[in-house]
């Protein structure tokens, strides 16, 4: 088994405990590509409109939108192309999502919430997918990078919204 094998399969086993019968995770992965993680405890999930991230990042173009992303947040995202619009996940520690203050700027999804968490080699359309795949276990965006991405996006959307 080569390095980065033995690393993708530390970074599956850190995420399907996530789950309280993490052999679930597994099997929801192999035959969904996706499995319903309970958050809260391992990780939370900040939700990001994909229009607020667009225009904070100034492109749609998937390529471009990592790379802004990846140098932004400099963790693990998801992103949902199921829900209306599309949607961002940026994963956080479980504890930041239990002091968030936020809500008003951005959702913090945390304990009663699960997330479509994709298979880790999941990492184009179409469906959920990794826009930025966890690098180690515990890979984690920083809340505080997080506030001023989308403060930006919402700041650029009402711009283009006046007359």
């Amino acid at each position: 088994m080569d390095t980065q094998e033995a690393l993708n399969r530390a970074i599956t086993a850190w995420l399907a405990r996530a789950h309280p019968t993490p052999e679930r995770a597994r099997a929801e992965w192999a035959i969904q590509g996706v499995a319903l993680l309970p958050l809260g405890d391992r990780f939370a999930a900040v939700r990001m409109p994909a229009d607020v991230v667009h225009a904070a990042v100034a492109s749609r173009d998937p390529d471009r939108v990592a790379v802004c992303l990846g140098v932004m947040l400099g963790g693990s995202i998801i992103y949902d192309r199921r829900v209306s619009g599309g949607t961002y996940y940026a994963l956080i520690q479980g504890h930041a999502g239990l002091v968030w203050a936020y809500d008003d700027i951005a959702t913090c999804l945390g304990h009663g919430t699960y997330l479509g968490v994709p298979r880790l080699d999941l990492q184009q359309p179409p469906g959920t997918y990794w826009v930025i795949p966890p690098r180690y276990e515990g890979d984690l965006c920083a809340p505080r990078s997080i506030i001023p991405l989308v403060a930006l996006g919402r700041s650029r959307l009402a711009a283009q919204a006046e007359p």
